[in-house]
């Protein structure tokens, strides 16, 4: 998941287990209906264990998901689903960052009338999580080898999303018309949701993500990401012969950043009742200690909820470099030259109370005993990309903690309470139609 924060409180039950009357029907034996189920249909737990530490122990980070993908497509057919029905695009084709496999997506028709419902994760890893030898101790799963993580984030989720479709194939589950989306590319800017479009996915009313935290939060809502590539043209000189004859591109993004720092533009942002964040994460600048500096290349960002906001907070970063420029001189009035690229990498979304999505998030989650938490991110997630397209999405957690460290974790217990929550959305028997 991208810079999401997420929360590592344990789940919280309100409820006992299920009765006998919500437990699973034989594998395999068809069940054919009209309508959605009165009763909750429960998934194979111990089916979905299995398959979440064979999805942990593959390869594929961000760029090299096809290994992934080959895996989500043969589980699938495997299950029934018909070679006619899933879809790989061309997504990788169009990223910055060289891929080895689109978009996964696979289209059912209902076995009722609904509006469609979509199902999600994203198949990339953090590079961290390169060599993941996953390990189940108790009711955790974690990486044998601890200098790796684990990727639960976000392997857990495309278990979820996967292990809910081979349910619904294997069992012939009724179900209304739906969409199960594997993305491709979200840690390094959320592409593979960014390139997608609603037709591709045919236009569903209702979409759940599924990726980072408890089972219970529901994330109804995140920022605005805007991202800046600065590139600050100085002079060279000797640093001891001439250092006067020079203009430092090192001084002249130092000078900028203090100034952020200062005037209160740089890390959390408190202004006039707004709020935002922004951060130069990257500096690179110099090649020997006895030239003064004439390039220096820096990556900012900006975040805000209120996009009016957020554009304040670029112009501020804009400023403070543009200032420094001009005020850092050499002796023969030379002064340096700054460029800017700037790029949105996420619009900021936050879904009403009664979105259908939220609504149906919110009973799925009751419906097995735990108490629903909506919250709203300040990092960037798929779902900010859905919005866009016009899929109002709620994105639902499925036990991920430590992401992106060599302490990752996933915590079982949250794990199947996604996969039961995941079931009752993709067979609509959430009761968000009533």
């Amino acid at each position: 998941m991208a810079r999401l924060s997420r929360s590592t409180s344990k789940v919280t039950r309100v409820c006992a287990a299920p009765s006998k009357a919500n437990r699973s029907l034989p594998a395999g034996k068809p069940r054919s209906q009209a309508t959605a189920a009165d009763v909750p249909f429960e998934p194979d737990l111990t089916a979905a264990t299995k398959r979440v530490l064979e999805l942990l122990s593959i390869p594929g980070v961000s760029g090299n998901e096809k290994q992934v993908a080959d895996t989500v497509v043969k589980m699938l057919l495997a299950a029934g689903c018909p070679a006619g029905a899933i879809k790989i695009d061309s997504a990788h084709t169009r990223t910055p960052l060289p891929g080895n496999s689109g978009n996964v997506i696979v289209s059912l028709p209902g076995t009722f009338v609904g509006p469609r419902r979509l199902l999600m994760a994203h198949m990339d890893t953090v590079p961290v999580c390169l060599g993941a030898k996953p390990v189940l101790s108790g009711r955790t799963i974690r990486s044998a080898d601890r200098s790796t993580g684990l990727g639960a984030d976000d392997r857990a989720g495309v278990c979820v999303v996967l292990s809910t479709a081979i349910e619904i194939l294997t069992r012939r589950l009724p179900h209304p018309p739906l969409t199960f989306f594997f993305a491709i590319q979200e840690e390094v800017g959320l592409w593979g949701a960014r390139l997608v479009s609603a037709a591709q996915l045919g236009r569903p009313k209702l979409a759940f993500n599924f990726d980072g935290g408890n089972a219970e939060k529901i994330t109804v809502g995140a920022t605005g990401g805007y991202r800046i590539d600065i590139e600050v043209t100085g002079t060279p000189s000797h640093a001891g012969v001439a250092p006067e004859r020079g203009v430092s591109a090192i001084a002249i993004s130092s000078l900028a950043i203090a100034s952020l720092v200062k005037d209160g533009w740089h890390g959390l942002i408190q202004k006039n009742g707004k709020r935002g964040t922004s951060n130069v994460g990257v500096f690179n600048s110099g090649s020997a200690t006895n030239v003064v500096a004439d390039r220096a290349s820096l990556r900012a960002e900006a975040r805000s909820h209120d996009p009016a906001f957020r554009n304040q907070i670029v112009k501020a970063i804009e400023k403070a470099f543009a200032s420094a420029a001009k005020a850092v001189r050499s002796v023969d009035g030379k002064s340096g030259r700054v460029k800017f690229e700037g790029r949105l990498d996420y619009e900021a979304f936050q879904l009403d109370d009664d979105t259908p999505c939220v609504l149906a998030a919110e009973q799925s989650v009751r419906s097995i005993g735990l108490v629903p938490r909506k919250e709203v991110s300040n990092g960037g997630l798929d779902a900010n990309w859905m919005s866009v397209h016009g899929i109002p999405t709620v994105t639902l957690g499925c036990g991920q903690r430590n992401i992106h460290t060599t302490d990752e974790q996933l915590d079982l217990e949250a794990f199947e309470a996604a996969c039961r929550v995941a079931l009752r959305l993709a067979t609509g028997t959430d009761e968000s139609k009533k």
